[in-house]
């Protein structure tokens, strides 16, 4: 997929808790989460993140339900993204997500193109994310198995 640097990557992804963050089955993502949002912070191609009080995002309200937690981010380029998805620490929790998050059927994750120093709202990503679940994968809002450029090229 060719980038421009004009557009930067945003990509939101929620997720439905088993238990409350405090709770024991959760203390391992809890514990995980200062150390990867730091490797995020210096990774190759990020840009922002989106935090709360706490510094990470744990305590950012999404859609009005207390059991979801929300995770967004601003990229240069989805190899970026996707180069600290699938590597190192945060692989090896992205492998053990259904311990500590609900199975869900409806589309959890979004990303879309923003104009390079743009910062998403989280109604922006709610409304991404509504509307990938509503209409599949668009230039507007879509997933990793269907990708778009930033000028609406499926890529």
């Amino acid at each position: 997929m060719t980038t421009n640097a004009a557009h930067q990557l945003a990509q939101v992804n929620i997720a439905r808790l088993k238990a409350p963050l405090d709770s024991p089955l959760l203390r391992d993502f809890t514990e995980a989460l200062d150390p990867v949002n730091a490797v995020a912070d210096g990774a190759d191609g990020f840009v922002w993140r989106l935090q709360g009080e706490s510094g990470d995002a744990t305590d950012v309200p999404v859609f009005g339900d207390d059991w979801l937690i929300v995770n967004m981010s601003v990229w240069r380029d989805l190899p970026s993204l996707t180069a600290f998805m699938y590597t190192g620490r945060h692989r090896e929790l992205l492998k053990r997500r259904y311990e500590w998050f609900e199975r869900v059927a409806e589309a959890m994750t979004a990303l879309w193109w923003v104009e390079a120093g743009h910062r998403p709202s989280v109604a922006e990503a709610e409304e991404r994310l509504l509307r990938l679940r509503e209409q599949g994968p668009t230039p507007y809002a879509f997933d990793l198995r269907t990708t778009f450029g930033p000028h609406g090229r499926e890529g």
